[in-house]
């Protein structure tokens, strides 16, 4: 199945499922295949900012602002599902899964190793092999610590911290700091001007 990148989002955004073997997820594993040639160019040797944008854009399929930064190696099993907003940095060694939607907000900061995963396969062991979608919705000016793990189906809101280690299986509410495993909320952030 040759799918467009637009019906692929389409399909996507509406959470549909994924069964094991369908045309739908040949298609996953073509945008795949692209990704792992695009991000081993990427980290296979330096690159300066500007070049790193435009491997980005060709992994995204989407325009990448001119202020975005990222430290590589970074890993994608897709790329076509990722969206970055202005002034975002992703340190080095983060690996996304963003079939399912990822969404960074404008001047989020992520750190080493974090992982983001947008797909589930089926509970029932007997369709284990279908994939459930769910998108993650990062808000604006988050900070996400090293080796975070953010799961599908969450938004995390504008001025949000990640404790470093946290893994993120519920939404987190805007200007509070999470950490722990599960993560829990660990107090609101007091803006002092």
């Amino acid at each position: 199945m040759t799918l467009s990148v637009a019906k692929f989002r389409e399909l996507m955004a509406k959470r549909t499922l994924v069964k094991a073997g369908s045309d739908l997820s040949l298609a996953f594993h073509a945008f795949a295949q692209e990704a792992i040639r695009l991000t081993s160019k990427l980290n296979s040797q330096y690159h300066t900012p500007e070049e790193i944008r435009v491997i980005m854009g060709q992994i995204t399929g989407r325009p990448i602002p001119d202020d975005f930064m990222l430290f590589p190696p970074f890993t994608t099993d897709c790329g076509k599902n990722l969206e970055i907003g202005n002034r975002v940095f992703i340190n080095s060694g983060c690996r996304f899964q963003d079939q399912g939607g990822i969404t960074i907000g404008d001047g989020t900061i992520i750190g080493h190793n974090c992982v983001m995963a947008t797909l589930n396969h089926d509970q029932n062991p007997t369709y284990r092999g279908d994939i459930h979608p769910a998108p993650i919705i990062i808000g604006k000016n988050v900070w996400i610590g090293a080796n975070v793990t953010v799961l599908g189906n969450t938004t995390i809101g504008d001025g949000a911290i990640l404790a470093a280690g946290a893994v993120i299986t519920k939404n987190v509410p805007t200007n509070t700091i999470v950490g722990g495993v599960p993560a829990k909320v660990i107090k609101a952030i007091v803006s002092v001007k």
